[in-house]
């Protein structure tokens, strides 16, 4: 199963990427999280980061290579995102070394109730992508 966190690329530029995820009632995956409040599990906020980071960094990889998480850290949470609600990322380019791209993320909620003013961060953090490592039996 797939799903694609990414809905729409705001900016981007070699080091930046500013994405969009629109989060609907319809989402699969809000019908059990949770009944009758239904709000954005953690993980695909992560995800959503994760999505935007491959946007930026596939372009630098090797041509064969898929990116995959391999490290996650300081990862914080501050704000439910629920259906109506819309998910602002941005991720930064912080290094790049042996293939592999440390990253910064934030993902701000975007409430469309609130007035104008700081939007609040929902989740943020740092964030490794790596090449796939495929293992081959025999």
């Amino acid at each position: 199963m797939r799903f694609d966190l990414v809905d729409r690329v705001l900016d981007s530029s070699d080091t930046h990427i500013v994405t969009l995820k629109q989060i609907s009632g319809a989402e699969e995956y809000l019908q059990d999280h949770f009944p009758g409040y239904p709000v954005l599990p953690g993980v695909m906020m992560l995800e959503a980061m994760v999505q935007a980071g491959r946007r930026l960094c596939g372009p630098k990889a090797a041509p064969d290579q898929r990116l995959v998480l391999g490290k996650v850290r300081a990862l914080k949470y501050g704000r439910f995102v629920r259906p109506g609600f819309s998910l602002r990322v941005e991720v930064t380019l912080a290094g790049a070394a042996d293939g592999e791209f440390d990253l910064k993320g934030e993902g701000r909620l975007l409430d469309p109730a609130a007035g104008p003013g700081e939007l609040p961060v929902a989740v943020s953090g740092r964030f490794v992508l790596r090449p796939a490592k495929i293992m081959v039996p025999g």
